[in-house]
């Protein structure tokens, strides 16, 4: 549940506060149901924003129980008065909320007024939000992977780390963060929210928060997000992350410093030639290479050609998906340093503490050179027929005719062995297109 944390007084069981302050935190809180007075009163939370943005008459705002100050049958039933200058209204408690499958999910923002709210800050706020914006379309869209549909905060040796994966490509943000540990894998949609809220922000703490259990196990983890009006807790998913930190490289045979806004550009232009086959454009290859002061980007069967200026070093080659290189140069942004090992390793892109790893897929001649392979494997391991027949027959006369001691030969009764058969040759298997991370 989100805490909408307002400065005003109490009054009563009520409260008077800003109404700008209070339209302002309603507006940055995700949950779908706002709960006031200890959950007494449940009201929609976007039905109440827009009423109480398009009250008139004062700044200042009172809300009060209903119960006992209005008229008639509003006497009984349970909800708000309004008081704003010379306005008056009730709210039903359940108003905005729907019936039936219009009925809102059962998210929630509790409202608490209090004198002061102060938020001793611990990262910055835009900081967080760009960081979320750079690993959140890397996590997986399928729901089949419930841990890749996640994003991974973890802290520790004063490092807070954000990322994102879906398997072929992943984005990793690190900050320096206060001292301590903690883990939490947040799913995408929790957060996705949160980034035009955290732009708005003025202060931004950030925290890890266990619950245990009766007996002292672990029962649940969250991140908690405390800004100047909202405190944002989302709870973490079970599972465990992926252990990513072996495929990342740290030697290198090629590197490019290369403006991304200009490779973007070349990229489009380049899978937009295709006009014969089933793919969309952004899912067609494209071929990359480092070479001395340039970085060359290929369309298949010679189709198209652009060269981007850069500062390289080494030379490399690398087949990759046009679109999972575009979401990389534009999640990185500005001047990128992009390394290639090989062209079956991940190729990485790096600026500052932020770094993409993209997953290539197989080249042509690497997808040849296995088929041969595997063709010459399945004919190694067959055998003739023939062969194993007069192998089978020397070994059963050789064992019926033992030779005794004294020059007999014993006939013994031995059980016929069945015939040796050939194994079939194996049908060489395709690479696949991409290896998963």
């Amino acid at each position: 549940m989100e805490q909408v944390n307002i400065e005003g007084k109490r009054s009563g069981e009520g409260f008077i506060a800003h109404k700008d302050q209070l339209v302002n935190a309603l507006s940055r809180a995700q949950g779908e149901r706002v709960t006031l007075f200890d959950s007494d009163v449940t009201l929609g939370r976007k039905g109440f924003y827009a009423y109480l943005k398009a009250l008139a008459g004062s700044n200042i705002v009172k809300v009060i129980p209903a119960n006992g100050n209005a008229s008639g049958s509003q006497v009984i039933a349970k909800g708000l008065k309004v008081v704003c200058g010379s306005h008056e209204s009730y709210l039903p408690d359940g108003a905005w909320i729907g019936k039936g499958k219009k009925t809102l999910p059962y998210t929630f923002v509790q409202i608490r007024v209090s004198p002061c709210n102060a938020v001793m800050p611990n990262l910055g706020s835009v900081e967080l939000a760009e960081a979320l914006s750079k690993v959140l379309p890397f996590t997986a869209t399928d729901e089949q992977r419930a841990v890749l549909q996640t994003v991974r905060l973890y802290q520790k040796d004063g490092k807070l780390t954000l990322t994102g994966c879906d398997g072929f490509s992943l984005s990793e943000v690190s900050f320096n963060f206060e001292d301590g540990e903690g883990e939490a894998l947040i799913h995408r949609d929790e957060l996705r929210g949160l980034i035009p809220a955290l732009r708005k922000a003025k202060r931004v703490r950030l925290g890890f928060e266990e619950k245990a259990d009766d007996d002292g196990g672990l029962l649940s983890k969250s991140v908690v997000i405390d800004t100047e009006l909202v405190r944002y807790k989302c709870q973490s998913q079970k599972g465990e992350y992926p252990s990513y930190g072996k495929l990342i490289p740290t030697e290198f045979t090629a590197n490019a410093s290369i403006d991304t806004k200009e490779a973007i550009k070349a990229i489009r232009s380049l899978l937009a030639v295709w006009y014969d086959d089933s793919l969309k454009p952004l899912y067609r290859p494209l071929i990359l290479t480092i070479a001395e002061g340039k970085v060359v980007i290929e369309a298949k069967e010679d189709r198209g050609k652009a060269e981007i200026t850069a500062e390289t070093s080494g030379e490399g080659k690398i087949k990759v998906e046009g679109r999972r290189l575009i979401q990389a140069l534009k999640t990185c942004g500005g001047i990128v340093d992009l390394k290639l090992v090989n062209a079956s390793s991940p190729m990485l892109f790096t600026v500052d503490s932020h770094i993409c790893l993209v997953m290539p897929m197989a080249m042509d001649e690497a997808k040849a050179e296995a088929k041969t392979e595997a063709k010459a494997k399945a004919e190694t391991k067959a055998k003739p027929k023939g062969k194993a027949k007069r192998k089978a027959k020397a070994k059963r006369t050789e064992a019926t005719e033992a030779v005794t001691e004294q020059g007999e030969v014993a006939k013994e009764p031995i059980a016929e062995e069945p015939e040796e058969v050939a194994e079939m040759p194996e049908e060489p298997v395709e690479e696949p297109e991409a290896v998963a991370v």
